[in-house]
């Protein structure tokens, strides 16, 4: 099967473009594209949480996967060598038009992908030490890290509330008028009653 993965982030961004390029690629290199994937969603967002998570879980062996750029598929150079780390173990080649590259098994491949996971790891270093040197300048100037020892989330309020929720709900109060109660916003009440009840 080959795959075209298409990715916007706004709503100025258009399809049609990408389309065109991995459409124009297909055709140059007698590829016949068998399913496109788009989803309008940011980089930002959890990959299991995308089409592209759902579309890693059902690549196979010799499958191909074509996408305009690399960046289309993570927003990060760690999260981009896990997308194509999984492709690779599945033995499935990732073709991105706007690089030139073409990852697939070969020695080439696993070069590339050897310096892609250096460089993630000095990424990771990088943010580390960035991460270390901010905490220690803040902590320099007096500033206090962590959360306020007065201030309770709302999810902690919740938390202390999880039987006075109960009862309430078994009394048929509706989850509008219980967020009024307890003085939280609506939508916050029902994502902790969907993960806590």
């Amino acid at each position: 099967m080959i795959y075209a993965y298409l990715r916007k982030s706004t709503e100025k961004q258009e399809f049609s473009h990408m389309e065109f390029e991995i459409q124009n690629y297909a055709d140059t290199h007698n590829l016949t594209i068998d399913q496109w994937i788009e989803e309008s969603i940011s980089s930002r967002k959890p990959l299991q949480k995308r089409e592209l998570g759902n579309l890693l879980n059902q690549l196979q062996s010799q499958d191909i996967l074509i996408t305009t750029e690399i960046s289309r598929l993570g927003r990060s150079l760690l999260e981009v060598m896990s997308i194509l780390q999984i492709c690779l173990n599945k033995s499935c080649q990732v073709i991105t038009i706007k690089e030139n590259y073409h990852l697939g098994n070969d020695l080439q491949s696993k070069v590339l992908a050897f310096a892609f996971g250096l460089s993630a790891e000095i990424e990771r270093n990088l943010i580390s030490q960035r991460t270390k040197a901010a905490l220690t300048s803040k902590k320099a100037q007096g500033v206090k890290l962590g959360r306020p020892t007065n201030a309770l989330s709302k999810q902690l309020k919740l938390s202390k509330n999880i039987k006075r929720i109960q009862n309430l709900l078994n009394k048929g109060l509706s989850q509008a008028e219980i967020s009024r109660i307890l003085k939280v916003k609506r939508h916050t009440l029902y994502r902790f009653i969907k993960r806590m009840l």
